[in-house]
């Protein structure tokens, strides 16, 4: 039987969002308070064996370790940290992608909030993170990618889950019409893309 608006029951409260999203704060502020050592002095450290060699040295094996210590700590539920961070260790021809700057991991903490509401909505994990930040470089080289890409500010996900883009479009309008955030939601072939740009807009 196909998902459809009416038939997803809500699992989490729009307060328990925003308590969630409070979260990301923490982490972000624990993130830019530490020694060159590790990030959270009592956090254990990020496993990045699962990433390309290649990638984490051009990255500096600290810096991804650091994001990677950022995501774990937003606690999701059906996103991980390592499909976040796979979305970013991507080569278009001999370029690599980057991890985002940390002024901007807070934006994204917010938009993997949606996600995960998302998640709970159809009651499935996210398939794959298909798109997370990019760099502009790294946008020039995406087929269709705008110049403006809310990507490039590590706002924007694109998303797929086991069910189709129109179902999961369909249940983050809903979740956007019921207060949950601001932002854009677009509904392609095989993913969703989903952004907190604080204004609203479809495609």
């Amino acid at each position: 039987m196909p998902l459809t608006v009416t038939s997803l029951t809500p699992i989490l409260s729009r307060r328990n969002f925003l308590s969630k999203s409070a979260v990301a704060v923490t982490g972000l502020v624990a993130s830019t308070s530490v020694s060159s050592a590790f990030l959270f002095r009592n956090s254990r450290p990020f496993d990045v064996s699962f990433l390309p060699l290649a990638w984490v040295r051009h990255q500096g094996e600290q810096q991804v370790q650091a994001y990677g210590v950022y995501l774990r700590a937003l606690r999701l539920k059906f996103v991980t940290p390592e499909q976040v961070l796979n979305a970013h260790a991507r080569m278009k021809g001999s370029l690599w992608n980057n991890l985002p700057e940390r002024h901007s991991w807070r934006a994204m903490g917010q938009t993997l909030m949606v996600a995960d509401c998302i998640g709970a909505q159809v009651g499935m994990p996210v398939k794959d993170v298909t798109s997370a930040y990019r760099s502009p470089a790294y946008n020039r080289r995406c087929p269709g990618a705008k110049t403006n890409s809310w990507h490039m500010r590590n706002s924007a996900l694109d998303l797929q889950f086991g069910t189709s883009p129109r179902n999961i479009a369909a249940a983050a309008r809903k979740l956007r019409e019921r207060g949950y955030f601001k932002g854009g939601v677009g509904s392609y072939s095989d993913f969703t893309h989903i952004d907190t740009r604080g204004s609203n807009i479809d495609w």
